[in-house]
């Protein structure tokens, strides 16, 4: 019997988002007039540079017809490439001619460019968007980059987003400083309405940098999260991505409203693999209490309220010496495991650091989301377990297939 394979834009999302896009004109152009990407293209070695500086700015989002939502990922070795123009509009091709599809680009919104009455801009406020959810980080660093034990890092390995950084300077942010400084505020709340203003928000994301004591970290979250319910006057569904918290933490967020869910990124499944992967939450407090403190949050919000953002892919690092098939079967364990504790884990497909030069590396990786991700559809399903729009959708899953597949299935009634 031949296996199962996923079809049509899902398909196509995960291979974008294994093997990315060339540069091309067209790509570049396209940058001029996109929100840009955090990661610039960078021009493998040979490869025609016609700007001469080894890298080059390209979009950030794309969107197929059917409203699949694509990160946009530089590969000089990808065989996917963009063509067209902004007036004639813009295909994605492939090297074999074989498939054409019309994309378009996540544009930039006037909100990008535009300042807080003292002069910060907003992009620079603590706001930023993927399709219709508007991500609220006003506290970026994370304290993991500051510690070491025994001479490792305490930062989760996969992750370079929470290092301290030129961002904490218009943010005001200062190592150990629990509390957000008032005009932060002020000014993440007037990005917030412009933001809300000129595009469709459909769902809000509290997160930030973690704190090395839980308790601190609850203090942070549940002054930002009682600021944005006073600023939130459209009641935008709004999630908790803080790191996993103490009961009557968890307790005060459903009691006084200031959130529709919480998401405590476990990252990983397997205590071995998490204290490898995530030293510092493995260290500061680790992988039996995260998992309670998700359970926890269960009983405070419901079955089916509760996530955990995965890296889906980190297991292909050399150093943790799995094939694709037991990688896999893996974080299919975890996902069986957390579903049934009434937790939805979110899997965001990583490009692991390891092993890239490989011949079969895009296949691998390729081989490992495809069969996880539709194993993962079939467990969602036995629990009666759907990714909630309020949550997250198919709109704003830039790095996740969760919400393409489950649009696929009709609601069970």
């Amino acid at each position: 019997m031949a296996s199962a394979k996923l079809k049509d834009s899902a398909a196509l999302k995960v291979r974008l988002m294994c093997e990315g896009v060339r540069y091309t004109a067209a790509l570049g152009a396209a940058a001029a007039h996109s929100m840009p990407n955090y990661y610039p293209y960078r021009f493998k070695p040979g490869e025609p540079d016609p700007f001469g500086k080894g890298t080059a700015p390209i979009p950030y989002l794309m969107n197929t017809p059917d409203g699949t939502e694509i990160r946009v990922l530089g590969n000089g070795d990808s065989p996917w490439a963009v063509q067209g123009s902004r007036e004639s509009g813009y295909e994605l091709v492939d090297d074999k001619g074989q498939q054409r599809l019309p994309i378009v680009f996540e544009p930039i919104h006037p909100w990008f460019t535009q300042k807080t009455p003292d002069g910060v801009a907003f992009a620079q406020a603590g706001v930023t968007t993927h399709g219709d959810m508007l991500v609220i980080n006003v506290a970026p660093g994370c304290e993991y980059f500051l510690h070491k034990h025994e001479g490792q890092s305490m930062r989760c390995t996969f992750c370079n987003y929470g290092a301290p950084d030129t961002r904490l300077g218009p943010l005001g942010q200062k190592p150990g400083q629990v509390e957000i400084p008032e005009a932060t505020l002020e000014r993440m709340s007037q990005a917030m309405a412009a933001v809300v203003e000129q595009t469709e928000i459909r769902h809000i994301y509290l997160v930030g940098g973690s704190l090395t004591d839980p308790t601190r970290e609850a203090e942070r979250f549940l002054q930002l999260a009682r600021f944005v319910k006073h600023a939130n006057a459209r009641r935008i569904p709004v999630a908790l991505g803080s790191g996993a918290l103490p009961d009557e933490a968890i307790a005060r967020f459903k009691a006084e409203t200031l959130v529709d869910h919480v998401c405590f990124n476990l990252e990983v499944w397997s205590e071995p693999l998490f204290a490898k992967v995530c030293p510092g939450k493995n260290r500061y407090v680790g992988y039996g209490k995260w998992i309670e403190s998700l359970e926890n949050a269960v009983r405070h919000f419901g079955r089916g309220n509760v996530f955990s953002a995965m890296v889906a892919g980190v297991e292909l690092e050399p150093e943790h010496d799995m094939e694709w098939e037991q990688a896999a079967d893996l974080a299919l364990q975890g996902a069986e495991d957390l579903c049934g504790r009434g937790i939805i884990p979110v899997y965001s497909l990583v490009w692991p650091v390891g092993g890239r030069q490989r011949p079969d590396y895009h296949q691998r990786l390729f081989n490992y989301f495809e069969k996880f991700s539709l194993g993962y559809r079939d467990i969602r399903k036995k629990h009666a377990l759907r990714i909630p729009e309020t949550f997250m959708c198919h709109r704003c899953a830039y790095m996740q297939v969760e919400c393409d597949l489950d649009r696929q299935e009709p609601p069970a009634r």
